[in-house]
């Protein structure tokens, strides 16, 4: 049985959220600056950071994405036209379409990654300060090890249901 939220539960959660927003909010606007949109960024970021051996098709990216198919469909519509991305045709079978990056979308990708992890130098340790100890609480909530990352960012393991089916609905 869990034990009831303490404030220092809540603020924990309160400062993890705020300091991940404030990344999204940086994020935001370094793509925007580029003349993209978030989920353009997101999407190529994704499609160029595909695990080895998976397939870049709509499927794979709308799942990444947690987006629906036809969503991202349009996302590569907007990128393809605007050079991003292109698509290709596959190898065994013609019908199957492949996505890859263009040499623009891979320079726009770098220049933005580059950014982003010069950001996340600088505002990293707070950030995972924060998601530190909202990991500490939900240990001591239950009293087993919550993946808590050694001193070297290491060993973060996932807590909680793999992926949930539906939107969480307060009782």
């Amino acid at each position: 049985m869990e034990k009831a939220l303490t404030p220092r539960d809540y603020k924990s959660l309160a400062d993890l959220r705020y300091h991940i927003r404030r990344f999204l909010h940086f994020s935001e606007l370094a793509v925007r600056g580029l003349g993209l949109e978030p989920r353009q960024h997101q999407l190529m970021l994704a499609l160029k950071s595909l695990p080895r051996g998976t397939r870049p098709r709509i499927g794979e990216l709308a799942e990444r994405l947690q987006i629906r198919h036809h969503s991202t469909v349009e996302l590569v519509n907007r990128l393809a036209t605007r050079g991003y991305v292109k698509r290709q045709k596959g190898e065994n079978d013609r019908r199957e379409v492949l996505l890859a990056l263009t040499s623009k979308g891979e320079r726009v990708l770098r220049e933005l990654s580059l950014h982003h992890r010069g950001e996340l130098r600088k505002e990293g340790p707070a950030l995972f300060g924060a998601l530190r100890r909202v990991m500490r609480s939900i240990k001591n909530t239950n009293g087993q090890d919550a993946g808590l990352p050694d001193g070297n960012g290491e060993q973060v393991r996932h807590v909680g249901p793999e992926r949930r089916s539906t939107p969480f609905r307060a009782r």
